[in-house]
């Protein structure tokens, strides 16, 4: 069984309702889970105990921010709109495919060389946010600005948008240079690189994801 946790595992309560579900799929019968985790997350560790002691085989899967962030969620609008704000400086982050995410899990779930094994996912190289906004504006032929914004007005927006201002302090937290390296948990498990976010931008882009 895959086990994800929305919004993130970072917030409160999370590693309870991990452990709560992964007890009862385990009274249940399932007997193999994998779980999405986040880098450089104490909250998220946390969570992949409370999975561990479930008694199940287990695989904990380390995620990147996902490239699919960018056509879909909180951060679909703002591409539209060609501008992305976000209280995050000059962070960057080896942002990861949601497809090579999934390719990992099915390995994980149908492969018991994974048993036991936590894996970090990362693209191939890191990214700023002006970065992204730069293969975004070459994919869709329009301009799309990264804006660094305060804390403080970053939550005003997301109050604006009836979303949760923990979101604010998550980014602040997860973009502080912690997780600014690579890993190399799609080759080991997938033998081949992570897909580029270039590729992806162009792929969504021809898609018409971001047709205004």
């Amino acid at each position: 069984m895959y086990v994800t946790y929305y919004p993130d595992l970072a917030f409160p309560g999370a590693a309870e309702q991990v452990g709560a579900f992964s007890r009862a799929a385990v009274a249940s019968g399932v007997r193999r889970l994998v779980l999405l985790s986040g880098r450089g997350e104490e909250a998220a560790q946390r969570a992949e105990e409370e999975l561990k002691a479930s008694g199940a085989d287990w695989t904990v899967v380390r995620a990147a921010w996902f490239h699919q962030n960018f056509d879909e969620g909180f951060f679909l609008e703002p591409v539209l709109a060609g501008e992305i704000a976000l209280p995050t400086a000059d962070a960057v982050e080896p942002f990861v495919d949601a497809g090579d995410i999934a390719d990992v899990v099915v390995a994980a779930l149908t492969d018991d060389r994974h048993i036991g094994r936590t894996y970090e996912l990362t693209g191939p190289r890191l990214l700023s946010f002006h970065d992204v906004a730069a293969e975004l504006s070459k994919a869709t032929g329009r301009e799309i600005a990264y804006v660094p914004v305060s804390g403080e007005a970053y939550r005003a927006v997301l109050r604006e948008h009836g979303l949760p201002e923990d979101f604010a302090d998550l980014f602040t937290l997860i973009l502080d240079g912690r997780n600014a390296h690579l890993a190399n948990g799609v080759e080991e498990v997938l033998g081949r690189r992570p897909r580029d976010f270039a590729d992806y931008a162009r792929e969504a882009a021809a898609a018409g994801v971001w047709n205004a």
